[in-house]
């Protein structure tokens, strides 16, 4: 299979705040830092964060998302029409506490008054010699944590005008980014993973919607999407049961939505979590199209223990039982910090992490 992008090590996007840009975020919010200021803070850590992952050896390189206030914000909050609700769902931990959130609701027509990720796209591109990769949320974001009750029924009467909004939002954006020379996005996607929790899936039917449906209805949105993909651009797909400071939201092996999601989705690949057994084990990988990529979220980004190299190189020939090791990579299973106050773990741990994806990689295909 001819990669494109040609990497075997990854990581997700979001990369740990340093002290300096969190307190520079604090006093921004509390109008105690003018915003030229606090730019000069934010531009200074990005380039700090750029270095980090040249550093370890990564060869796609995002800008941490130090930008936004969380993984999602800075997409949904750049466009008009959202207010927020409380989410249907909640985070939990290992102790069994769980914490409620909020998520978008649409108060208003969906309209995408500039370009959101193009400034992000920008500066990296500036400042490394690598390849920019930009994330932003898929749209299943915007529907899927209140379901029908996602937009207000007077401005959204049938949610199919709501998906064709959303649907040319994404479709301008990724033609701005075109243009200016992107090549590398990541759709990051939350709701089809956690479709493989049968507690979720139990949860959807109470809430009087059919999980299947629901599966094919978010697949069907980014075909759409990518049906008018600028050529020449990769697109790929990370999927995440949640992750918030070390907490998720779901749990459950990928058995219950591979083969459509595998082979009826239109991206280039995958970034697929497999840091724990709440991913499941590898087996749902053999409905995997020969032509698709699959990078293995093998190292945790939730807590600082690091994994054993050859621990994690097991992993990887258990997984090529199901996919060649020609079409494998590996990544962390998510990003670092999904909101600003980031996961337990120190920026050490986190470099020691993104050393070892690229090590792996190394010793196993012989390239990064």
């Amino acid at each position: 299979m001819k990669l494109n992008p040609p990497f075997r090590a990854e990581h997700i996007g979001s990369l740990l705040r340093p002290r300096e840009l969190k307190d520079a975020f604090g006093a921004r919010i509390r109008g105690k830092l003018p915003e030229p200021e606090y730019r000069e803070v934010l531009e200074r850590s990005i380039v700090d964060a750029i270095r980090l992952q040249e550093d370890a050896g990564l060869q796609s390189i995002t800008d941490g998302e130090f930008r936004r206030v969380a993984w999602s914000t800075g997409f949904v909050s750049a466009l008009d029409g959202l207010d927020a609700r409380e989410s249907i769902f909640e985070f939990r931990d290992a102790t069994g506490n769980s914490q409620r959130w909020d998520t978008c609701f649409a108060v208003g027509r969906l309209s995408r008054p500039r370009a959101i990720t193009l400034e992000e796209f920008e500066f990296v591109r500036r400042n490394t010699s690598c390849t920019p990769k930009v994330t932003m949320p898929a749209p299943s974001f915007l529907h899927f944590f209140r379901l029908g009750e996602c937009a207000d029924p007077k401005i959204y009467p049938k949610l199919d005008q709501f998906w064709s909004d959303l649907t040319q939002i994404y479709r301008d954006e990724l033609a701005d980014l075109a243009r200016a020379g992107a090549t590398f996005v990541q759709f990051d996607e939350v709701p089809q993973a956690m479709l493989c929790d049968e507690n979720v899936r139990a949860k959807v039917r109470d809430h009087g919607e059919d999980p299947e449906r629901l599966l094919g209805l978010y697949i069907d949105a980014v075909n759409r999407i990518l049906d008018k993909r600028p050529p020449g651009m990769t697109i790929g797909m990370h999927l995440c049961r949640g992750n918030l400071r070390g907490r998720w939201m779901a749990a459950g092996g990928y058995e219950a939505i591979a083969d459509r999601l595998f082979n009826d989705l239109k991206v280039d690949g995958f970034f697929l979590e497999y840091d724990s057994p709440r991913a499941g084990d590898f087996s749902p990988l053999r409905l995997m199209p020969k032509e698709k990529f699959v990078r293995l979220g093998l190292i945790s980004s939730k807590t600082p223990a690091l994994e054993a190299k050859d621990a994690v190189k097991r992993r990887i020939d258990e997984a090529a039982k199901f996919v060649p090791l020609e079409n494998l990579g590996i990544s962390p299973q998510c990003g670092f910090a999904s909101t600003v106050g980031g996961n337990p773990l120190s920026i050490e741990d986190e470099k020691a992490k993104l050393r070892l994806v690229v090590e792996v990689a190394h010793d196993v295909w012989g390239m990064r």
